[in-house]
C-alpha cells in the first residue's frame, strides 16, 4: 500500500455506511434482548413461579432463539455465498422491524404473553441466522486487507457499543413505559436499512456454476474442518463461552441476589459490553500483532476465572467489575478469531465459513443461555455460573493441548498457498 491510498477504514464510504448499519442493529437488537428477557422472567416469577423455575424461563428464550440458527446455518452460509449480501441483510433487518412493531404493540396494551415473547424468540433467531453470515462475509471486501484487522477492531467497536448502550436504553426505557424500547429500537432498525442500502455494490465472487447447492455447503464444512487454525478458533468460543454464560442470568442477579431493581439490571448488562468497547477500541489504534495465539488462549483464561469470581459476588461493585473483565477478555479473544477466519478464508468461502461461525457464537451465546438457565434450574443460578467458568478453564487446557497450532501462532498472517490463491 502507498503512501497515497487510504489508509484507515473510515475512509472508504461504503465502510462508513456498513458501520453504522451494524451499529444501528445491535443497538436495537440488545435492547429489545434485554426486556424480552426482563418481561419473561418477570412474567414467570408473578405468575407464582420460583427463581429456579424462572431461570428456566430464560433458558427456553435463549434455546427458541438458538434452534433456527443452528437448524438453517448450512443454508444460510450458502445464501450468503450465492445471493446479494446486502439484499440478504436488507431483508433480516425488515423481519426484525416487524418484530419490534409487534412486541411495541402488545405492550402498549399491556397483553404480553410467555407464548408472545416465544414467538419472537424463534423469528429473530431465523433473521439472524441470515444477517450474520451475509453481513460477516461483506464486511471483508469493503476495505483493502491490509487495513482488515483494524477494520475488524472498528467494527466490533459498532457491535460493543451497541452491546454496551442497547441494555442500558432498553432497561431504562422500560422502566419509564414497557413499550418504549421497542418503538426506539424500530427506529433504529429504519437507520440500519437506509445505511445499508447505501452500501454501494461490493464485489463478490461468483460461486462455480457446476457446483449444486448440498456440495456447496458440504464444501465449505470442509474448508473449516480442514483448516485447523479456523477450526480452532472458532470452536475455542464456542465451547468457553458456552459453558460460562454470566449475562443470560443477569436478570436473575438483577431482581433476586443482588436485589439493584432495574436501574441495576441496566448496568449489569452493560457492564460486559463495556469492558469489550474499551478493548476494541485499543485494539483500533494498537492491532495486536505478535503471539496472537497464545494470546487468545490467556484470554480466555482470565474469561473463565471472572466468570467464577461473578458468581461468588454479593456486591454490586465487585459484580460489574467482574463483567467488565469478562467483556474486555472475551472481546480479545474475539478480535484474534475473526481476524485469524477472516484472513485465512479464501473469499469465495467467506459466507459459509461465517455461517459455521456463527452457528457456533450462536451455540455460545443463546445456545449457553439455554444451558445456563437450566442448569441455574438444577443447582442453582450462583453454582451454575461457578460451573461454567470452571468448565471454560478446563476449556482453555484441553484445547492447547489438541490443537497445537493455538499455541504456536504468532501473526494474523495466512499461509503462502492461501495469499496466492486470494491474489488469483
Amino acid at each position: 500500500m502507498s503512501d497515497l491510498e487510504p489508509t484507515h477504514p473510515f475512509q472508504f464510504h461504503n465502510f462508513r455506511a456498513y458501520w453504522v448499519c451494524r451499529l444501528a442493529v445491535t443497538l436495537a437488537q440488545y435492547a429489545m434482548l434485554i426486556v424480552i428477557q426482563w418481561q419473561a422472567y418477570n412474567l414467570a416469577r408473578d405468575s407464582g413461579m420460583n427463581v429456579a423455575e424462572g431461570s428456566g424461563t430464560l433458558a427456553i428464550i435463549g434455546l427458541l432463539q438458538f434452534l433456527p440458527l443452528f437448524i438453517l446455518t448450512p443454508f444460510t452460509g450458502l445464501a450468503a455465498d450465492k445471493f446479494d449480501r446486502r439484499m440478504l441483510g436488507l431483508i433480516t433487518i425488515a423481519m426484525q422491524l416487524a418484530c419490534a412493531v409487534i412486541l411495541a404493540y402488545f405492550s402498549m396494551t399491556g397483553m404480553v404473553t410467555l407464548p408472545i415473547l416465544f414467538g419472537i424468540a424463534i423469528v429473530l433467531g431465523v433473521a439472524r441466522g441470515f444477517a450474520g453470515p451475509a453481513l460477516s462475509a461483506l464486511s471483508p471486501n469493503l476495505v483493502p486487507k491490509a487495513i482488515l484487522p483494524t477494520a475488524i477492531a472498528l467494527s466490533s467497536i459498532s457491535w460493543q457499543v451497541g452491546m454496551l448502550v442497547g441494555p442500558a436504553i432498553g432497561a431504562l426505557l422500560y422502566a419509564q413505559e414497557p413499550a418504549l424500547p421497542y418503538i426506539v429500537a424500530a427506529g433504529l432498525f429504519v437507520i440500519a436499512g437506509i445505511a445499508l442500502a447505501l452500501v454501494g455494490k461490493v464485489p463478490q465472487p461468483a460461486m462455480r456454476a457446476d457446483q449444486r447447492p448440498i456440495g456447496a455447503i458440504i464444501d465449505g464444512l470442509r474448508y473449516v474442518i480442514r483448516n485447523k487454525m479456523v477450526l480452532s478458533a472458532i470452536t475455542l468460543d464456542l465451547f468457553a463461552v458456552f459453558l460460562a454464560g454470566a449475562n443470560s442470568l443477569i436478570p436473575v442477579f438483577a431482581r433476586d441476589i443482588l436485589v439493584v431493581g432495574e436501574n441495576g439490571l441496566a448496568m449489569l448488562a452493560a457492564a460486559t459490553p463495556a469492558g469489550a468497547l474499551v478493548t476494541a477500541i485499543f485494539f483500533s489504534f494498537r492491532p495486536l500483532k505478535t503471539q496472537v495465539g497464545p494470546k487468545m488462549l490467556g484470554a480466555v483464561g482470565v474469561f473463565g476465572v471472572a466468570t467464577i469470581l461473578f458468581g461468588l459476588s454479593t456486591s454490586l461493585t465487585l459484580s460489574l467489575a467482574m463483567l467488565f473483565i469478562i467483556g474486555a477478555a472475551d472481546m480479545f479473544s474475539v478480535y484474534v478469531r475473526q481476524s485469524l477466519i477472516q484472513l485465512h478464508t479464501p473469499d469465495d468461502k467467506r459466507g459459509r465459513v461465517s455461517s459455521v461461525s456463527m452457528m457456533t457464537i450462536s451455540a455460545s451465546n443463546e445456545g449457553g443461555d439455554a444451558f445456563s438457565g437450566s442448569l441455574a434450574y438444577i443447582i442453582g443460578p450462583v453454582g451454575a455460573i461457578v460451573a461454567g467458568g470452571a468448565g471454560a478453564l478446563v476449556t482453555v487446557l484441553v484445547w492447547s493441548r489438541i490443537f497445537p497450532v493455538l499455541r504456536t501462532t504468532k501473526s494474523f498472517d495466512p499461509p503462502e498457498h492461501l495469499i496466492e490463491r486470494q491474489s488469483e
